[in-house]
Parts: structure tokens; sequence; C-alpha cells
């Protein structure tokens, strides 16, 4: 016998008593809701038996029986509203869950966060069943362990749904993107995600509404948006580093950076001002200084060891840090180096701008400043300091604030390519894709000793090191000679 949607309904209202999205005396309330949901007019008790059974399957189970029973159609968007929905039974009001963050915050900050974290995993706003599927691991380079994550969470829209987008041709701009406030709680519609079970924090900084949200698709621990609450396009400018070093002041266990505000080297939304943040270690935080150098007297300098062209600065005082990187950037986006290929402009294009990340390290406000250029090329169309054409068969899209701190966000064609490529250098015969054959030849040729054992470790560090290229290529002033002195010579422009 198939199991009772009634035993589904209990069992979802019982694993959100014990996830405390609900108190027990609410159950009631919250199976009603889920009833008005289906459209069923009665209910069935039963036994109620404890489940191993995830709120994610659960949700799962009951948004299946709504597509079997006509009550919503089989097409994703549908679904997905639908399903947020049924979270949404089990949610308190945004003033009340802000009412908790902060009465949290007021005896530890990280309380704050690990409840809101939490929340948002329960009620399956942030997807971690779909997030499990994601290929992730570490991989050694010289710039240390950077971190690999094939993406397999996000799910691919059927023709159904792509035929009803193009055929709805939607004028609707609310909410006016995906970051701005006016998501929350937004029950969605073909084309725009289902965000019932939504919820944000209020963090004001330096005198302007911004919010705390997490990712749906989180790719590290915490990975929290923070945007503004007004859609303005992004700008990095001495605003963003009093807002960051704000930001880690109010929440010293997070890092938070912003991509750069220029197209190529930006991130995938410029229309909305935001940053991204999170309770996570990355490679570039752990990084070391290759050679210190002289700026501001209560601001310590330096070159961070890393493929893409960092400064890494500290200090006790943050209006003087604030200072320091604002001297930065305002130097950065007029300099150029002809023998580095850095122009600042093409006619009144501007082409340099920062990534920004800000951290408490031993007690310091740290903001590293990573320096970007966007120009490009017959030679590199996409980007002269971008993933050239060697590296596109793993890499093309932008390098974004979380691929610059040595994350590699790869398309999900990898893994079965990948597995394509296992299997050709054990058996010599299974085809792979043209554009990885001279790398599968360059696998080949470095490992000699390759057999079932180790081919999974060998593909996966030769994985790694194809990153640490992209960053590379990333990187304004390479990590060899030449590049070095380059980078001197913009250093000695910050003291003229």
């Amino acid at each position: 016998m198939s199991k009772s949607i009634y035993v589904s309904i209990a069992q979802l209202v019982e694993k959100s008593v014990e996830a405390a999205l609900i108190e027990p005396n609410d159950s009631i309330y919250a199976r009603n809701q889920l009833l008005g949901l289906l459209q069923l007019k009665d209910y069935e008790e039963n036994s109620n038996l404890p489940t191993d059974v995830t709120i994610p399957d659960l949700v799962e189970e009951i948004m299946n029986y709504a597509v079997k029973n006509g009550t919503i159609e089989n097409i994703l968007d549908e679904k997905e509203i639908f399903s947020a929905k049924i979270m949404n039974c089990f949610l308190s009001k945004p003033s009340e869950v802000n009412k908790t963050f902060y009465n949290l915050y007021n005896e530890d900050p990280k309380l704050a966060t690990d409840y809101f974290y939490e929340l948002s995993k329960n009620s399956n706003y942030i997807q971690m069943k779909r997030i499990s599927n994601n290929i992730q691991f570490k991989t050694t380079t010289p710039y240390g362990d950077l971190d690999i994550t094939i993406n397999l969470s996000k799910p691919e829209k059927d023709p159904e749904q792509i035929k009803r987008e193009k055929a709805l041709k939607q004028t609707i701009n609310y909410p006016k993107c995906l970051l701005c406030a006016e998501n929350e709680g937004y029950v969605g519609r073909i084309g725009h995600p289902a965000r019932s079970n939504h919820r944000i924090i209020e963090v004001p900084l330096e005198g302007e509404r911004w919010y705390l949200q997490y990712s749906p698709y989180v790719y590290y621990n915490e990975h929290s948006i923070v945007f503004a609450g007004e859609h303005r396009d992004m700008k990095i400018s001495r605003a963003t580093f009093e807002r960051l070093t704000a930001f880690i002041e109010k929440f010293p266990h997070y890092f938070i950076g912003s991509n750069a505000d220029l197209p190529i080297v930006g991130g995938s939304i410029l229309s909305h001002d935001h940053y991204q943040a999170g309770n996570y270690m990355f490679a570039m935080a752990n990084a070391p200084s290759e050679f210190a150098f002289d700026l501001f007297s209560d601001v310590n300098a330096s070159v961070v060891k890393w493929p893409m062209s960092v400064i890494r600065l500290n200090s006790g005082d943050r209006n003087s840090l604030v200072d320091a990187a604002t001297h930065i950037l305002e130097r950065w986006k007029v300099y150029s180096d002809p023998e580095a290929e850095v122009y600042a402009y093409t006619g009144e294009t501007p082409h340099n701008t920062i990534t920004p990340i800000a951290r408490v390290h031993d007690g310091l406000y740290e903001l590293d400043l990573v320096l970007r250029n966007n120009r490009t090329t017959d030679e590199h169309p996409l980007g002269i300091f971008h993933p050239h054409a060697d590296v596109h068969h793993i890499k093309k899209e932008n390098i974004g604030l979380i691929e610059v701190m040595g994350l590699a966000v790869l398309p999900p064609r990898l893994k079965e390519e990948l597995d394509e490529i296992k299997l050709h250098l054990l058996d010599g015969k299974t085809a792979v894709r043209d554009y990885h054959k001279a790398w599968v030849e360059e696998i080949h040729t470095t490992y000699k000793s390759l057999n079932a054992s180790n081919v999974n470790q060998i593909v996966q560090n030769a994985l790694g090191k194809k990153f640490a290229r992209v960053l590379e290529d990333a990187g304004v002033f390479k990590t060899d000679e030449s590049g070095r002195s380059a980078f001197k010579r913009f250093i000695g422009s910050l003291n003229n």
C-alpha cells in the first residue's frame, strides 16, 4: 500500500516541531494549513510513528501528491512555488524572526547567525538535499588547498517550463530583481523563483538599510548574501570599504566581500548592490604575505602569495584601514602600465576596479584588495585577465568573488566528462570530448603510473592545477619575475 498523504502531513508537522520551526501547540494549525493547500476537506488520524525521512523528502512526497491529484501542474516553477508554500506554513512572520535573531545577537552574534542558518535550512529555503548532489573536494596547489565544486544542485528547466516562459513574455518588474527585499514571502511566478519561505534579517550598515539572507544554494558554510534595501547598481567606493568593515564589526566571525563592479570581472548580478559573506576559511585567507611595503603608518600592507593580484591591509584602526583602501582604489582606477598590458581606460570606458574582502584576523581589521581589469583584445575577446581559451574546457565563466578566494564553481557537464576521462586514462579507448584531449594527453605524460586505485585522485589533482591556472590568467600582475616587477611599479606609484 502506498504511503498515505495524511502520514506524510503528520510526519512533516512532527519534524517541524523537532526542528523548532513551530511549537507543539502550533501543530493543528500547521496541519490545517497543509490540508488547505492540498484542497483536502478532512484528515485521518494516524499513529504518527517517528520517521527518519527528512523535511525535504517529506516536502517532495506532499508535492508529488499534489501533482498526481491535479492540485498543481507538473512543471518546475509550479512545483517550486507549491513546495515553498508548504514550508511557509511552519515559518514565523519576518518581524518575529528578526526579534528572535536580535535577542540572540545581544548574547552573542554567532548564536544569532547559527539560529538563522538553521532556520533557513530547516525551512527548506536552503536546498540542502539538492546541494548534497554537488561534487566537492580540496586539491593541493602551490597556492594552498583550493576548493573544487562541480555544481549539480540547481534543477534543470523542463521543456514545458521553457515554453511557458517564452510564451508569457512577462513585463512584470516586481520584485525588480532576485536580490530585492520585496522577494521576502513572494509566492513566485513562471520565470521568477518561489520565495514564500524566504526570510531576511535587517542589518543596518553606515546609516543605510541593508539585509542579510542565506543563499538557497550554498557553496560554503553559511554562504550568505548582504544586500542593499535600495535597488541600485553595484559600485566599489569608499562607502564599500566602510560597509564591509562595519559588517565584520557586527559579525566578527564572518568574512564579507564584494564582487567587482564592472562586466567580465564582476559577478552575475551587477544591478543590485550586494556582498557575499559567511563563516568559512578560504585558501586565500590562509595565503601568506609575499612581501610587505610601506603605505600608512598605522596600516600594515603586503602583497599576498596568490595567483591573482592581492594587496592585504590590516589595522586596529578601522578608519585608517578605510583610508588606505580608498587611496589604493582611487590610484588603481586611473593606473596604466603598457608593459603589463594594463590600461585604465579605452576612450571613456573604465577598466580598473577592485574585488575587496574583509575579515577580522588576530584582533585586527583586515582587507584583501584584489586588483581587476576587464580589458579585451582580438586575441582575448572575453578578457585579457580572464580564463584564457586553453582553460575554457573547465571554466569559461567570469571569475567572481568566490573563485577569487579559491573556490572553483565548475559547470555540471564536467561530472560526466571527468568520468569519461578517467575511463580513457585506464582503457585508452573511451571517447573524450575534443576540447579535453590536450589536457588528457598532458595528464598521461605527467603521471606514468595510472590505475583504478589512483585515477580519481590524479584527475582531481589535475583539475585543481587547471583551476590554479584559471586564477593565474585572471591575475593582473603575473606571479613571474616580470609580473612582480610590474606589481612593484604600481605599489611605488601609491606613495608618489
